[in-house]
């Protein structure tokens, strides 16, 4: 569930699961965040596609701005084909360029660790940039574990 925001803008700090019609209602409310959204929808059934079980949404797409330029997403690599991902979740040059274009937004795998950090990209969102605070992001999961 996603929780109402704080004054700040931010969710709540923590992991925030939520469904894709949550998703929709809850940050969805304009023609620019319904674009966003239809990026990321792409970009994630192509991760659901290579094995991807998770994925993690942050930037400002997660906060009260109005008109985000974007999202930021990190994707669980565990258990993902690698022979299956797109070469574009792994094309990081030019600012992620390719992945703008094709995506609206940006994918990093949440396991591997920022450059200027070295927290893993699923903590570095986790964290407000300007204020060093600790703030929420959301995940919706792709595919349920198989049991039995």
């Amino acid at each position: 569930m996603i929780p109402e925001w704080l004054s700040n803008g931010d969710l709540p700090p923590g992991v925030h699961f939520a469904s894709w019609p949550e998703i929709e209602i809850r940050l969805a409310f304009n023609p620019r965040r319904r674009q966003l959204l239809a990026g990321f929808r792409r970009a994630c059934a192509l991760l659901g596609r290579a094995g991807c079980r998770l994925v993690y949404l942050d930037g400002s797409f997660v906060t009260t701005k109005s008109y985000p330029g974007d999202f930021d997403a990190c994707w669980d690599i565990q258990n993902v084909d690698d022979t299956q991902v797109e070469p574009v979740f792994w094309d990081f040059a030019d600012g992620r360029a390719a992945q703008k274009r094709q995506f609206l937004g940006e994918f990093f795998p949440a396991q591997l660790p920022e450059g200027a950090t070295g927290r893993l990209f699923v903590e570095f969102f986790q964290v407000n940039k300007l204020t060093g605070e600790p703030k929420g992001i959301v995940a919706i999961r792709l595919r349920r574990r198989k049991t039995g």
